[in-house]
């Protein structure tokens, strides 16, 4: 994997070529210092003012989830989100008076002059420029950088979302992301070449929400401008439908890649992640690069780049289908595990200690448990 076969994924490279087969979105580009904050390494404090709208999405804080989950097909077609509205009373909280002058003590805060106050930088202009553009996307959308998305930040948004209204719900979620960190950061991690890194222009790609179902999303391999694989994307979790599908399933995206993806990209090597509707038609969502920094799902990155064994135990092809793509999804309850993006909701230490993939933390650990031990 080369340099120059990252910028080709970046979102502005290859969304004007594939427009009408993917999601409606709006560019921008992202200013420096909006970067700069982004980066900052301090307390989290989000910038801009929290506004709550007519149609803010906080049902959830109040009624369970019910209902059905509008279908993409309609909303890609129609390109409009029909939300219904909540209303949000402006009245003060209010406050019990303590019983005794003790708790009165008790719940005091601090006048320490030495404590100070964090206050989140306005980026007004930019600010207006977002708006404008959520506005003009149905009011809702999924935001991204060039190449990711905070998928691994969903947890801290109000709604355990993506789906966002204001700028201040985007900063929420990028501040909160090491995905988002990764594209300032190490945009070219895995790449085989020595040549210097090129200069990115960042930005801030902002697309139409949909709800989107996981067992509709899958992700494609493509070698020599060949499709070699397919495998489920929510791997996690075992959908009836795919495995009674999965040939019907194989032929749509097969079909689609033929139409409008094969000879079309940049490279003759890459990968892209499709969405199948209720009706069978199948949305692009999103180009990747073929190697490591890409996750393989249900493959194994040897397979991919060897070709032997894809079809391996996870499809019945015959002698005649040889040539088509190898299908990989999982087959049971049984192979069910719980989501990656688990993981990101626990400070990185944790995550290095139970998987001990940082010798010197686990090491430092048990010398501590021992100290401990002894000074009982």
């Amino acid at each position: 994997m080369k340099k120059e076969h990252v910028l080709h994924c970046q979102f502005s490279a290859w969304y004007p070529f594939f427009r009408g087969v993917t999601i409606k979105s709006v560019i921008l580009p992202l200013p420096q210092n909006v970067k700069d904050y982004l980066l900052d390494d301090g307390t989290l404090v989000v910038s801009g003012r929290m506004q709550f709208h007519e149609n803010r999405d906080l049902a959830h804080l109040f009624t369970p989830a019910h209902g059905t989950v509008p279908d993409i097909a309609e909303v890609l077609d129609k390109h409009l989100l029909d939300e219904g509205t909540i209303e949000i009373q402006d009245d003060p909280p209010t406050h019990s008076q303590p019983d005794s002058d003790d708790e009165a003590e008790e719940i005091q805060w601090s006048d320490d002059e030495n404590t100070a106050t964090l206050t989140a930088p306005e980026f007004p202009e930019f600010a207006t420029k977002v708006q404008e553009a959520i506005n003009s996307l149905g009011g809702s959308v999924f935001p991204k950088l060039n190449w990711s998305a905070p998928r691994d930040a969903y947890w801290i948004a109000m709604n355990s979302s993506l789906k966002c209204k204001t700028l201040s719900d985007i900063f929420l979620l990028f501040k909160s992301s090491d995905f988002i960190t990764r594209d300032f950061t190490q945009p070219f991690i895995h790449c085989t070449d020595d040549s210097p890194d090129p200069c990115i222009e960042y930005e801030l790609v902002l697309r139409k929400w949909c709800e989107l179902i996981p067992g509709a999303e899958f992700r494609c391999f493509v070698k020599e401008n060949k499709l070699i694989g397919i495998s489920q994307r929510d791997y996690t979790q075992y959908y009836d439908h795919i495995s009674k599908q999965k040939e019907e399933i194989r032929r749509c995206i097969q079909d689609f890649f033929k139409k409008h993806i094969q000879y079309k990209f940049l490279d003759e090597d890459f990968v892209f992640d499709i969405y199948r509707d209720s009706r069978g038609k199948v949305w692009l969502i999103d180009f990747n690069p073929f190697g490591e920094v890409t996750d393989s799902l249900l493959f194994t990155w040897e397979e991919l780049i060897s070709e032997n064994n894809l079809n391996g135990d996870f499809s019945e092809v015959d002698a005649q289908e040889q040539d088509s793509p190898a299908f990989r999804c999982t087959n049971s309850e049984v192979t069910v595990q719980p989501s990656p993006y688990l993981s990101y909701r626990l400070p990185k230490d944790f995550v290095d200690l139970s998987t001990g993939e940082d010798a010197h933390k686990l090491i430092d650990f048990l010398k501590l448990k021992r100290n401990q031990q002894e000074d009982d």
